[in-house]
C-alpha cells in the first residue's frame, strides 16, 4: 500500500531474497510460483527502485565506515586517527539521493519566480459566482466543505457539481455513506436530463436510453458511484477502492465527492466512546485531506450545522456540528442558508465561511437559484452579480434594491411568525 501500485514479479523476487526467515524449500516454492505468474510489467516502479537503491548504498556506506573504524582502532590506518571515526560514521549515515534540503531564499529566486507564475490546476464550476470566489475553480490537493442543516441541499450541491464535472469530461468518483448508489445516480440523471425526479421514474425505457446516449455520446469522462455503510468506511477503504478502480477499470478520478465526512470512519482512531467527537471528526478531516494530497485531486464533502445553526439564517463557523477541527482543516468552506423568503422564491443563499483561495471579506454572500425537483443550481438574476462584500452597497433581488445592511437584515430569521412586513 505504500506506493499505491501493484508490484512486478521482479520486485517480489528481490523482496523474497531479502527474507531470512524462510526455509530453502519454502523459498524454492515461492520462486516457482513467481515464474508462473503472468503479470503486466510496467515501467512506473521508479519510486521503489530509487528507494531500494538508496537503502542499499546507505547500508554499504555504513558497512564500509564500520570496517574503516575497526582498521583505525586496530592501528592499521597510517593516515587517520580515532578522532576521525565520528566523522566517518556521520558521513555514512548522511548518504541520501534527496538533494533538496530546503528552499534557499536568495539562491533559489528562479524557482520561486516560476512558482509565482505557474498555472494552478483547478476544477471549474458551471456557476459564475463560485468561479468568482475561488479564482476559477477548486485547486487539487484540497478539502472543500459545504455545510447546511438537514434537508437544505448539501447532497444536491455535490450531485450538481459532480454532474457538471462529468460534462467537462472529468473522471468523477462519488462515495456515499448515506444514500444508495442508485439514489445518487438518480439525482444526477435528473440534473443532466433536466427532468423532474417524479417524471424520471415514469420515463419509458426507450426514451430514457435515448436520452442517455444523446447526452453522453461525446462525453469521455466517467462517473463512478460507490456506497459504503454508514460510519464503517474510512480513508483506508477509499485507498483500496482507488487501487481497484485503477487496476480493473483504468480509472483515476480528477475529483472526489464524499457524502458525507461526519459519517465516515477514522483509519487512526476508534469511535468507542473514549475519543471525543472533536478529536474523532478532526482526525477524519485530516485523513481525507491527506488523501486529496496523495491523489492530487480536490475532494468535496459536507457537514451538518449544530442545533443553533439549524435555526439561524446567518451561519458562522462556530455552527459546525461535532468538531471545530473540521473547519480548521478544510481549505474552503461554505454554508447553504434557506429562509422562508428564499424558499418561496426558489433561492438559496451561499455564505463563505473559510476560503484559502481568495479573500472572504469580498463577495461574502450571494444568492443562487435552486430547483430541488431537478437537483439543479443556477445563477440567479441579481445585479452586481448578486455578491455581498466589501465596497458593495446596492443589491437587487427580484427587482427590489437593498443596501448591504438592509439586505442582511431582511434575510435574518425573525422571532415573529408574521413575515408580511419584510417580504421581498
Amino acid at each position: 500500500m505504500k506506493y499505491n501500485d501493484i508490484p512486478t514479479v521482479e520486485i517480489i523476487e528481490i523482496e523474497l531474497d531479502k527474507r531470512k526467515d524462510l526455509t530453502e524449500v519454502t523459498h524454492g516454492r515461492c520462486s516457482t510460483i513467481l515464474t508462473e505468474i503472468k503479470a503486466d510489467v510496467s515501467d512506473d516502479k521508479i519510486e521503489w527502485l530509487v528507494e531500494e537503491t538508496e537503502k542499499f548504498c546507505k547500508d554499504r556506506a555504513v558497512y564500509n565506515a564500520i570496517m574503516s573504524s575497526i582498521n583505525i582502532i586496530d592501528g592499521k590506518s597510517q593516515e587517520l586517527t580515532e578522532n576521525a571515526i565520528p566523522e566517518i560514521l556521520s558521513d555514512a549515515l548522511s548518504v541520501s539521493f534527496d538533494t533538496n534540503i530546503g528552499h534557499d531564499y536568495i539562491v533559489d529566486y528562479n524557482e520561486r519566480y516560476e512558482f509565482y507564475h505557474k498555472v494552478e490546476k483547478k476544477v471549474p464550476f458551471d456557476l459564475e459566482f463560485f468561479n468568482s470566489i475561488t479564482g476559477g475553480g477548486t485547486p487539487t490537493k484540497t478539502l472543500n466543505i459545504v455545510m447546511a442543516g438537514t434537508g437544505v441541499g448539501k447532497s444536491l450541491f455535490m450531485c450538481h457539481h459532480a454532474a457538471n464535472c462529468l460534462i467537462q469530461n472529468l473522471n468523477v468518483l462519488y462515495i456515499t455513506c448515506e444514500m444508495a448508489e442508485e439514489r445518487i445516480a438518480e439525482r444526477i440523471d435528473a440534473n443532466l436530463m433536466d427532468i423532474r425526479l417524479d417524471d424520471l421514474r415514469d420515463l419509458p425505457y426507450d426514451i430514457y436510453k435515448s436520452k442517455i446516449k444523446s447526452k453522453f455520446g461525446n462525453v469521455t469522462g466517467k462517473l463512478i458511484v460507490k456506497e459504503y455503510p454508514t460510519a464503517s468506511a474510512g480513508v483506508h477503504h477509499f485507498r483500496v477502492l482507488l487501487d481497484e478502480l485503477k487496476m480493473k477499470k483504468k480509472f483515476k478520478p480528477d475529483i472526489i465527492f464524499i457524502d458525507y465526512l461526519n459519517i465516515c470512519a477514522s483509519s487512526r482512531l476508534r469511535n468507542n466512546g473514549i475519543v471525543n467527537s472533536y478529536t474523532y471528526v478532526k482526525a477524519i478531516a485530516e485523513e481525507i485531506r491527506g488523501l486529496a494530497v496523495e491523489q492530487d485531486v480536490p475532494i468535496w464533502s459536507a457537514t451538518q450545522t449544530n442545533r443553533e445553526g439549524f435555526s439561524s439564517s446567518d451561519i458562522e463557523l462556530e455552527h459546525t456540528s461535532e468538531s471545530f477541527g473540521l473547519p480548521a482543516t478544510a481549505d474552503f468552506m461554505i454554508a447553504l442558508i434557506v429562509t422562508e423568503e428564499l424558499a418561496d422564491n426558489n433561492q438559496v443563499m451561499i455564505k463563505q465561511l473559510k476560503n484559502r483561495y481568495n479573500d472572504t471579506a469580498i463577495n461574502r454572500k450571494f444568492i443562487l437559484g435552486i430547483d430541488k425537483s431537478k437537483m439543479k443550481l443556477y445563477d440567479s438574476k441579481i445585479t452586481n452579480h448578486g455578491l455581498v462584500g466589501a465596497g458593495q452597497t446596492d443589491i437587487e433581488v427580484n427587482g427590489v434594491g437593498f443596501s448591504k445592511e438592509t439586505f442582511d437584515d431582511k434575510f435574518k430569521v425573525k422571532k415573529s411568525n408574521n413575515f408580511t412586513d419584510w417580504k421581498i
